[in-house]
C-alpha cells in the first residue's frame, strides 16, 4: 500500500484549462487524461488525499467519475467542493471528509495537508512536510515560494511546502507519493539553480 497526493484536478472545468495553461485542447480530453494517469498511478489498495476542488460537475457526474478511480480516497475540502458536500452518494465515495489532517507515518515521516498553504504550519520546524493546492500557478503560489525562500535562507528555518496541484510540473497530472513530492521539487529548485 501506497499514499498519494494530488489536488485541483478540477474535473470537467473548462475555464481551468486556460487558466492553467493545461495541455488539453477539451475538457474531455483533460477528464480522461487525468483519470487514466489516476489509475496507472494508484493501485485499489493505496489511499490517495485529495487535496480539495475535484470536480466542476455535479455531484451524479463527479460520483461517476470517482467510482472509476483506483484506491481509498480521503477528501480534504477545498472552496470548490461545498455544493458537492450536499450530496449523500459524493460523501460516500469517501473514507473521509475533513478540512485539515495531520498524519504521521510508521516512517516518522509527518505530513500536514490542507487545500490552503500555510507558511507556519504545525511541527515544520520538525521535519513534517505541507501538502497544499488552492493557488494553483499564480502569484499567490509565488508568493509561498518567496515566503519558503526567505524562512529557509534569510531565518535558516526549514519550510518543506508543496503544491500538489496537477498542473505543477512534478506533479504532472497525477497522484504522487510524498518522496515523489519532495524529489520532484528539488529537480525543478536544481534547475533553476536555487
Amino acid at each position: 500500500m501506497a499514499y498519494y497526493f494530488i489536488a485541483d484536478m478540477h474535473f470537467g472545468h473548462v475555464d481551468a484549462l486556460a487558466f492553467d495553461n493545461r495541455p488539453f485542447k477539451t475538457i474531455e480530453e483533460h477528464d480522461h487524461a487525468l483519470a487514466e494517469n489516476w489509475n496507472q498511478a494508484v493501485g485499489m489498495e493505496d489511499e490517495v488525499f485529495v487535496l480539495g476542488d475535484i470536480s466542476w460537475y455535479n455531484a451524479t457526474r463527479t460520483v461517476e467519475i470517482l467510482k472509476g478511480l483506483n484506491g481509498i480516497k480521503h477528501l480534504i475540502v477545498g472552496n470548490h467542493d461545498k455544493k458537492l458536500l450536499k450530496n449523500r452518494e459524493f460523501q460516500s465515495m469517501f473514507a473521509e471528509i475533513t478540512d485539515y489532517k495531520e498524519i504521521l507515518f510508521p516512517n516518522n515521516k509527518g505530513v500536514v495537508l490542507s487545500h490552503y498553504p500555510i507558511p507556519c504550519f504545525n511541527h515544520h520546524y520538525y521535519e513534517w512536510c505541507h501538502m497544499y493546492g488552492h493557488v494553483h500557478r499564480s502569484f499567490e503560489w509565488n508568493m509561498m515560494e518567496r515566503v519558503r525562500y526567505e524562512m529557509e535562507a534569510l531565518y535558516d528555518k526549514p519550510c518543506r511546502m508543496y503544491n500538489c496541484g496537477v498542473m505543477i510540473d512534478y506533479m504532472n497530472y497525477t497522484p504522487r507519493t510524498l518522496d515523489e513530492i519532495v524529489e520532484g521539487y528539488n529537480r525543478i529548485e536544481r534547475r533553476a539553480g536555487k
